[in-house]
């Protein structure tokens, strides 16, 4: 099936918000707890498997990304990153660092941890993997192995400018809230798409209000992470 891109995701409508599902515990969102966590893995059912359909006539391809969760005293946070406006596949969207799997990579790990230094300059000396969540397919054909770690804190990242605008963190706590999970549904000629999204707003460097609109392939990966973290 061939569906149209969403190049607007901010405008289409929302159509639920999940706040009647709990959060995950406080904690269950420590070091200590999400080690045990993958370590005993519980049993549970993957919500998001992926998007669906392509929009583009394109052969499968492996990738990875890494789910950076930087170990702040104050809690857990996710590292993200928004990608520049010229790129050919997610252009301006909100990701993990990460990206295709090359044949010199041994696996979904090692792909994970090679991008994230190209793409952000975080090097593996810093991040304790921890575990990966099953594949997800997105609509341009990339089958990602999310591979969840542990990120010291207080590093300085070295931001590929061709591939990354900025980098930002989230509040862990924030993204396994399913009351900031929202829903919409995108309708087009022939058909309907839905999608989830976790809009996250901070302040800017004058110290203005500013949203992140997280959606798409990141927040199904999420919340797979939540129904992982929840089960």
């Amino acid at each position: 099936m061939t569906r149209p891109a969403i190049l607007n995701p901010q405008a289409v409508p929302v159509t639920a918000v999940d706040g009647h599902l709990p959060a995950v515990a406080d904690g269950s969102l420590t070091p200590a707890s999400l080690r045990e966590r993958f370590a005993s893995p519980p049993s549970w059912q993957v919500e998001i498997p992926g998007d669906g359909g392509l929009f583009a006539n394109r052969p499968p391809a492996a990738a990875a990304v890494l789910v950076p969760l930087v170990m702040h005293e104050q809690g857990l946070h996710l590292l993200l990153t928004r990608r520049t406006d010229h790129l050919r596949d997610h252009a301006g969207q909100i990701s993990f660092p990460g990206g295709r799997v090359e044949p010199e990579d041994g696996n979904a790990i090692a792909t994970a941890l090679r991008e994230t230094e190209e793409e952000i300059g975080l090097a593996g000396r810093n991040i304790e993997v921890i575990g990966e969540l099953p594949v997800y397919v997105t609509v341009t054909g990339f089958h990602v192995t999310p591979v969840v770690a542990l990120v010291q804190p207080d590093i300085e990242l070295q931001l590929d400018a061709f591939e990354v605008a900025e980098a930002f963190e989230v509040p862990l706590a924030f993204l396994m809230n399913p009351a900031n999970h929202r829903r919409h549904r995108f309708e087009y000629a022939g058909g309907e798409r839905s999608f989830l999204s976790m809009p996250w707003t901070s302040l800017d460097e004058q110290g203005l209000p500013r949203e992140y609109f997280i959606w798409g392939a990141t927040a199904a990966m999420l919340r797979n992470f939540y129904r992982f973290l929840s089960a």
